[in-house]
């Protein structure tokens, strides 16, 4: 196998348009970049080339050599890795009994903590409206690797809401305000929780068509939490 060294190489040309937001969704593949990703992708059938700049045999899909001016180019890191991984985006099934609906969340970190918080706490399936974008370099590595391990929908959140209490979901809306203390709450088996933007919260015509309310009990000193935090505590104290 030749080791690709050319910066302008048409391979090395077409991985570093998946930087690009609309060229990921036009060639459904976004890029990853780390060992332990690369694994996750690889368990969850995700992975189909593989970009390094070491011979390597870990991976049975379709493996490029490069030099480290090459990986420099396509890595987001400050500090490059040794491996990037190709991956296809898994596709949409169906929802399952537990459901986290996500609104406008714009920091790739909160969404990564999210989303890897859902899969520790046994959310079937995430559904997302005006957020980052889940392909997001940042918010990839936030997940440490969990987002290859759960069902992601993109819809409006009020529209998806309707359907799940056609369905006799239980929708439980985030209020740091108002809304019962989470220790009270009793969920229901079939049920989705709401949690919005990192400023504004939830707003209001969507807590207005939530069954309950739950906000977390906390030292008055602290007005709010950072919502990846309160998220995975709320998902937490209802799995339990």
């Amino acid at each position: 196998m030749a080791v690709i060294n050319s910066l302008n190489n048409f391979r090395v040309l077409q991985w570093n348009k998946l930087k690009n937001k609309a060229y990921r969704d036009k060639q459904n593949l976004f890029i990853i970049e780390g060992y332990h990703l690369v694994q996750e992708a690889y368990k969850a059938d995700c992975l189909k080339e593989l970009i390094t700049t070491e011979k390597n045999n870990s991976f049975d899909v379709v493996s490029h050599q490069v030099t480290y001016d090459v990986m420099e180019k396509l890595s987001s890191l400050a500090t490059p890795t040794k491996m990037i991984g190709i991956c296809s985006r898994k596709e949409e099934a169906g929802y399952g009994d537990n459901i986290l609906l996500v609104d406008q969340i714009h920091h790739p970190g909160n969404l990564g903590t999210i989303i890897r918080s859902a899969v520790a706490f046994n959310v079937d399936t995430i559904v997302l409206n005006n957020s980052v974008d889940v392909y997001n370099q940042k918010v990839i590595q936030a997940t440490q690797g969990m987002i290859f391990h759960i069902n992601i929908i993109r819809s409006p959140i009020k529209d998806f809401i309707l359907i799940l209490k056609q369905q006799n979901y239980q929708i439980i809306g985030t209020d740091v305000k108002e809304g019962l203390h989470l220790q009270s709450v009793k969920a229901d088996k079939k049920r989705a929780v709401l949690v919005g933007n990192e400023g504004d919260g939830v707003g209001n015509e969507l807590l207005d068509i939530c069954d309950i309310k739950v906000n977390i009990k906390m030292n008055e000193k602290c007005e709010s939490l950072n919502v990846g935090v309160a998220a995975s505590i709320i998902l937490y104290g209802l799995d339990s």
